[in-house]
């Protein structure tokens, strides 16, 4: 089988449950990868015979002080799409499709794929977890406050990716499925996450995906404890120490030892992080970039089933909340057990081919 594989290029946290799925994919079929940002230089370095990825320009966010500019992030896109995002974009889809026809599409949340797959009468299959805003039903609880945030987030979403042939929703909670065609599944993990064995450590893990989060050091100096750091200085290239603070430059191996290795996790709330947290048993406290609803909603469900906090902002008071409430957290993660990526990946096989022989021109599935 011949699959078109789209990938978001906005973070890296598609790009490493991404890596999981094309890898199991590569292994059968021929699989065209399409992606953008620097998700594209992380999914390169794994080619062979039956996988190519192919860049493409991908929509950006900005933020400032933790929070999204949307009126920034819609100039630069256009910006951007008018400076040759476009064209570049259409150039690559003909020189692909000129040597590799696929039978079926898959997409992580990227548009490009799916408009693909839906103008040339393929079946599409969506595999995230941001879907989880649109097919899912929300307890009252957990979307109090944030109402109109939830309709606008859960409006967009739905436009995005509609009509799909099937949608995978990947999730550690197990809100009530409402649309049909959709199921969900343990979040995937990372073979090093899969690997890595949890022990009790004395360190905070922080991880922050903004670099302009001023407040956040002297924050963290005053918690007492050993903070590692990622994100936050993307210049690095060697460990920076500040008192009890311990800036790191992104190393994969490092990260997850640090991840194994900590009493709890400060970081967004953003979704692959969340899971790999959650997996390995260690309670987090969750701060999401502000007006970004789904990263609102992970921490919601965090919190909701015993895991760990959500805050708007990160305080003493929270900071030293999570601390004092470790041992609380931990015995609620520990019922909390997936059998890797197994579940995930057979049932993804029957959907591609049940898609495969479906045959489904455009638009014949419903929203």
């Amino acid at each position: 089988m011949r699959i078109l594989y789209g990938v978001v290029g906005e973070g890296m946290g598609h790009a490493t449950r991404s890596r999981v799925v094309i890898d199991h994919l590569s292994r059968h079929h021929e699989v065209q990868v399409v992606v953008s940002g620097r998700a594209h230089d992380y999914l390169k370095a794994r080619e062979s015979d039956h996988l190519g990825v192919n860049r493409i320009w991908g929509l950006t966010i900005v933020y400032e002080d933790n929070e999204v500019r949307n009126l920034r992030t819609v100039l630069s896109n256009l910006g951007r799409a008018f400076a040759g995002g476009l064209p570049k974009n259409l150039k690559t889809y003909f020189d692909l499709t000129e040597k590799f026809r696929p039978d079926v599409v898959v997409t992580d949340f990227e548009s490009w794929s799916y408009l693909y797959g839906k103008l040339h009468g393929l079946p599409v299959v969506s595999l995230d977890n941001i879907q989880l805003l649109n097919r899912c039903a929300h307890p009252d609880e957990v979307l109090a406050g944030h109402e109109a945030d939830y309709l606008v987030a859960k409006g967009l979403v739905a436009a995005k990716l509609p009509g799909c042939f099937h949608y995978l929703i990947t999730s550690f909670v197990r809100p009530e499925v409402v649309k049909p065609r959709t199921s969900l599944h343990p979040p995937v993990l990372r073979p090093e996450i899969l690997a890595a064995r949890a022990e009790p450590g004395e360190h905070l893990l922080v991880y922050q995906t903004s670099t302009s989060n001023e407040a956040l050091p002297e924050l963290l100096k005053g918690c007492g404890r050993e903070c590692r750091i990622y994100g936050l200085r993307r210049d690095l290239t060697g460990d920076l120490l500040d008192g009890n603070l311990r800036h790191r430059p992104f190393s994969e191996g490092e990260f997850i030892e640090d991840l194994r290795t900590a009493r709890a996790v400060v970081s967004g709330g953003g979704f692959t992080l969340m899971s790999e947290a959650v997996y390995l048993h260690k309670p987090m406290l969750s701060v999401p970039v502000r007006r970004q609803f789904e990263q609102i909603l992970n921490g919601r469900y965090l919190e909701r089933v015993g895991y760990g906090l959500t805050a708007d902002e990160l305080t003493r008071q929270n900071l030293g909340e999570l601390l004092e409430r470790v041992g609380e957290f931990e015995e609620h993660l520990a019922g909390y057990h997936q059998d890797g990526n197994t579940e995930l990946l057979a049932r993804l096989d029957e959907v591609l081919e049940e898609a495969a022989r479906s045959g489904l021109p455009p638009g014949a599935a419903p929203a």
